[in-house]
């Protein structure tokens, strides 16, 4: 069956404009791949038998219905847990590109300082390995810009060895454990906003309770991706962890 050019094109045009987020902004991966896959529809619903369409778009609608029920939870913890204080703050790592700490780290630091500042008794633990390109750990990274930005280094632990979220909480607590006396210290944590959820569940997974501090995200776009992502990375956690 042959292909309707103006089809073609207009799937053509949507696949490079993927190819420009996947490749030219960093961020936008999760927004790329749907653009990919609505080009390739686009071509596949010009010659497929109506039968095949309509088996497509059943899949489809049943896929967008998943989606929007698994986005529900994610939205609604991406504001956090209000107001509290909390014996522990556990700020999760992000990039670190070389020596700078990347935006997405940093949106995680400002909202832990604001934390900090908030609550002066609070002990703050930066969680993060070193990673590929990075030239330190992102818990030595977290650890300097807040030195640098006015937090006092007593109040600061290093956990350095974390390469996952599920290791981050895990290290951690048992830092938590080794400083302190109590059976159920109040423990927060900070991360970014769409990242919440997740944090939650693993949470749960290693019996832990913890609040949650939101980082909000700059850029609306790279807000958008990440919260595609993370339908992808909740679904995963429920259904392995």
């Amino acid at each position: 069956m042959k292909i309707d050019k103006k089809r073609l094109m207009i799937a053509g045009i949507i696949f490079l404009a993927g190819l420009l987020l996947r490749f030219g902004f960093s961020g936008h991966n999760f927004i790329a791949y749907g653009l990919f896959l609505v080009s390739v529809l686009i071509v596949v619903f010009g010659v497929v038998s109506k039968t095949l369409k309509r088996l497509i778009a059943l899949l489809l609608a049943m896929g967008v219905v998943y989606f929007a029920i698994i986005e529900i939870p994610i939205i609604d913890e991406a504001s956090g847990d209000g107001d509290f204080d909390a014996d522990y703050l556990i700020v999760l790592g992000a990039a670190v590109h070389g020596d700078t700490p990347s935006l997405s780290l940093v949106e995680r630091l400002r909202a832990a300082k604001d934390y900090l500042d908030a609550h002066p008794n609070t002990v703050a633990i930066v969680s993060g390995g070193q990673g590929s390109g990075e030239n330190m750990s992102e818990a030595q990274a977290m650890y300097d810009w807040l030195c640098k930005n006015g937090i006092d280094s007593e109040r600061i632990i290093k956990e350095d060895k974390a390469v996952s979220t599920y290791e981050n909480l895990k290290f951690s607590r048992e830092i938590i454990n080794g400083l302190t006396d109590k059976s159920d210290p109040t423990i927060a944590v900070v991360s970014s906003e769409y990242h919440l959820c997740r944090a939650k569940l693993i949470a749960k997974s290693l019996d832990m309770e913890i609040h949650t501090v939101p980082a909000h995200t700059t850029y609306f776009t790279v807000k958008l991706n990440y919260f595609i992502r993370e339908a992808f990375g909740v679904t995963y956690q429920l259904t392995f962890a």
